[in-house]
């Protein structure tokens, strides 16, 4: 029986260890093209990755500027992972995000409140708003059955709207469209020149792991997102689990939001959350959906956003070269997963895997058995 079990589950590990080579493989082929295409600028690109990486990584202050700029990015594909698990699109992260924040700086100033209380207060209206933002699009699939990919797209506009309405109106400061400043005892603290925002996005993918792939909640989103129709047979209450992955998705991101405004901008102003909600569901798809995953791929953007200008500065080209190279990584892991599911390239990669053929594998009596 051990020797059995070992061959089953042999073989899944090494579908998922092909599986999170895509990644990598992407992140590879999208690193040769945008040196290819740094050479073809005239410029060098051995030289120009040098310093796009020292810029990122090279000092102790730009490690922190990188760990803050993937800080938002981190919530957002958690936000995504977490309700794509479920087989719900929350494709809301932005408009979530942005309300976490906007009602996050709201209540500290409106309220004129200061120091740990601030902090801990405009942490839970962050998670509070974001998980309604995030119910909205949930209740309108469950009770009148519209696209949630839809009605979470054009939240965000609403949510967008709104926060200009706000540093444009009652909570304008000053000549500018931005609000006043939060309370310096109201920002979150540093550690080692980054904010304890980070450490709370990182502990949060390990926690999400754990809650996804190791306790019984996690092992019913997952059914609901593999198969709903057989999870609703089996008992499993579908509609509150869409629901509530929902909630939980809108929290994540409405916490982020409030990270970001109590630890790095400190006010809201123009531009406040642009592209951070889509960035992170093109993270979570690179990274498979797994939080994780999720987290590493979010740093590697952050390197690329804080060593672009090194970049650019050093060898003299364009920042939309770091664009082009997330760019094709996203296009290159999402084809190649997209590639494995094929028949014919599972074909191909059977025997690599199993050290069988499919004939093989379907007459097979003990491995028929295993997986009935």
């Amino acid at each position: 029986m051990s020797k059995k079990t070992f061959s089953v589950f042999g073989g899944t590990n090494r579908e998922h260890l092909i599986s999170a080579l895509v990644p990598v493989i992407s992140i590879i082929l999208a690193l040769i093209i945008g040196a290819i295409i740094i050479a073809c600028l005239g410029k060098n690109p051995i030289k120009g990755y040098a310093l796009l990486f020292s810029g990122s990584v090279g000092s102790k202050s730009r490690i922190a500027q990188t760990l803050m700029s993937a800080c938002p990015l981190i919530f957002t594909s958690l936000c995504a992972a977490f309700a794509y698990k479920c087989g719900v699109f929350n494709l809301g992260g932005e408009g979530q995000f942005v309300m976490g924040a906007t009602c996050a700086i709201m209540t500290v100033l409106g309220f004129h409140l200061e120091g740990i209380v601030a902090i801990v207060v405009a942490l839970l209206v962050g998670i509070l708003v974001g998980g309604i933002w995030g119910l909205l699009p949930g209740i309108m699939k469950i009770t009148r059955g519209l696209n949630e990919m839809i009605t979470s797209i054009m939240l965000n506009y609403v949510a967008v709207l709104f926060m200009s309405w706000v540093y444009t109106g009652p909570f304008r400061g000053g000549d500018n469209p931005e609000t006043l400043p939060i309370p310096d005892s109201a920002q979150l603290p540093r550690i080692a020149k980054f904010h304890v925002g980070v450490i709370l996005a990182i502990l949060l993918a390990f926690f999400l792991w754990y809650v996804i792939f190791k306790t019984s909640f996690g092992f019913k989103i997952r059914a609901v997102g593999i198969n709903p129709i057989a999870s609703r047979v089996n008992g499993f209450s579908v509609g509150k689990l869409m629901v509530l992955s929902f909630i939980i998705s809108g929290a994540i991101a409405g916490l982020g939001g409030s990270v970001e405004i109590l630890g790095k901008q400190y006010r809201l102003l123009a531009g406040f959350g642009t592209g951070v909600g889509f960035d992170g569901v093109a993270i979570a798809l690179i990274a498979q959906l797994n939080p994780i995953g999720s987290m590493v791929v979010a740093l590697f953007f952050g390197m690329l956003t804080t060593g672009a200008t090194s970049m650019q500065v050093g060898i003299m080209v364009p920042t939309a070269i770091t664009e082009i190279i997330r760019a094709l990584i996203i296009i290159f892991a999402v084809s190649g997963i997209a590639m494995l599911k094929l028949p014919k390239i599972k074909a191909v990669l059977l025997p690599a895997i199993t050290g069988k053929t499919t004939d093989e594998k379907s007459n097979d009596p003990k491995k028929a058995e295993v997986e009935a």
